[in-house]
């Protein structure tokens, strides 16, 4: 087995190369699928090997920043950590992640793991191994023809989480599906949360998911909210209410930075949108519930920097340019809030595919508060990608004009050269590799 093993490993890492540098593709899904294919057992064996404990994170938004942000802190700890930092989150990429990670001698050397898991497919880990923690973001709707309602995705982490009843949950108690969900489970958890009303959210058009109790079915009755269904709630024809928080952020500010203090510690990073302090608080409750001491956590907000099209920033030409992912409502919403977090003036350049990955129904774009751009000091708007003219539609019912250009690189060109200097670029899923990839490319151009 060890020799299969070690075939599967030196298989994995040649068709990662081959993809990168021949293909100009990620690779990674190719390697786990590969691998696994030689040793159908590498990934329990290799997740074995990992000497103290595995982390997973799931939830509908912030999976790939809480779970970079968790890999980065332990690494400045001082110790080993297999992490798939690209976000590949499905059964193959799981096990790229640990197969790439491994030694060409078919071993892994590493002191913790941290994955990231799509929800979906935890059902195709799990057997593999069972972690210790699990890290549980939000539950937000999310690709209604992939996925189905957030039923469907609460069953399977349900079951998931039964069939490995150690594994303690950090959830974010602010969210009352999640909070639910930990409660019903059985498994050990422990909360992170904001109590403090934060922004004034009262005329805010937001979706709002979970309005009624998933114990009894009456309402829930808020306090506020911070955005979307996360806030302060308690149900109206039960008993079931926001729990405890045990790593509770207060004195929150939400600027042209961020900062709040947790544990008795003040902590700052540099990034914009509100939604970032919940995947720093989650990353530092899953840490310290780890029994990690965090001393050098600031350290790491301080040099961490948001990659694969998180926040990302490039320069171009003398463009400042920010790309970030906006997949569903609640994520496209706060990318909105950070982006008028930044008072200057800027372009913006929405691209929306409908392939396979990204769910063909793009209709939750109308579910999006687009009209709040008006007062963001926006520049101009810049439409792009396979839906674009589904997208310059959406943008006329709001009246707001915009221009549409179908060629991603094309459309940022153009903003490079006649735009203002401050560029913003928001993707769905399929889109967000390739543009990263044309921004790379125009940023090394001379």
């Amino acid at each position: 087995m060890g020799v299969r093993r070690m075939l599967a490993v030196w298989a994995a890492k040649i068709s990662e190369k081959a993809s990168v540098h021949i293909f100009h593709r990620q690779g990674v899904t190719w390697a786990g699928k590969i691998a696994l294919k030689i040793d159908p057992s590498i990934l329990h064996d290799l997740a074995g090997q990992v000497r103290k404990d595995i982390f997973i994170v799931c939830g509908t938004n912030g999976k790939t920043t809480t779970n970079n942000m968790l890999c980065a802190a332990i690494e400045k700890e001082g110790y080993k950590v297999i992490c798939n930092h690209t976000g590949s989150n499905m059964l193959n990429g799981v096990v790229a992640a640990f197969v790439l990670g491994a030694g060409l001698s078919g071993n892994l050397d590493a002191d913790y793991a941290c994955i990231e898991i799509d929800e979906a497919s935890t059902r195709r880990v799990f057997p593999h191994f069972k972690p210790d923690y699990m890290v549980l973001t939000n539950l937000f709707r999310d690709q209604l023809d992939r996925y189905g309602e957030i039923d469907i995705t609460m069953n399977i982490l349900k079951e998931v989480m039964q069939s490995a009843p150690k594994m303690k949950v950090i959830v974010n108690g602010d969210d009352a599906l999640s909070a639910y969900l930990a409660m019903e489970s059985g498994n050990p958890y422990v909360t992170y949360g904001i109590s403090e009303k934060v922004v004034d959210d009262k005329d805010s058009h937001e979706i709002r998911e979970g309005r009624f109790c998933k114990k009894c079915g009456a309402p829930l009755k808020y306090n506020f909210y911070h955005y979307s269904q996360l806030g302060d709630y308690a149900c109206t024809g039960c008993d079931f209410k926001r729990p405890a928080i045990e790593y509770d952020a207060s004195d929150v500010a939400v600027s042209d930075h961020l900062a709040f203090t947790v544990d008795g510690r003040r902590l700052e990073a540099n990034y914009k949108g509100f939604y970032n302090v919940y995947n720093i608080l989650a990353a530092y409750a899953a840490g310290r519930t780890g029994g990690l001491g965090l001393e050098h956590f600031q350290d790491m907000l301080t040099d961490f920097n948001p990659e694969n099209g998180r926040m990302e920033q490039f320069e171009v030409k003398g463009t400042k340019i920010v790309l970030n992912l906006a997949k569903n409502p609640a994520g496209f919403n706060q990318n909105i809030s950070a982006v008028m977090q930044d008072d200057s003036m800027k372009d913006v350049i929405i691209v929306i595919n409908d392939n396979a990955q990204d769910g063909t129904d793009v209709s939750w774009l109308w579910d999006v508060d687009f009209d709040r751009f008006k007062g963001a000091n926006v520049n101009s708007i810049t439409v792009s990608g396979i839906r674009c003219q589904d997208m310059r539609l959406r943008m006329k019912y709001v009246d707001i004009p915009s221009m549409l250009e179908a060629d991603v690189e094309k459309a940022i060109r153009e903003r490079v050269e006649d735009g203002c200097g401050n560029l913003y670029v928001l993707v769905n899923y399929t889109a967000l590799f390739s543009t990263r990839n044309v921004l790379k490319k125009m940023e090394e151009e001379r």
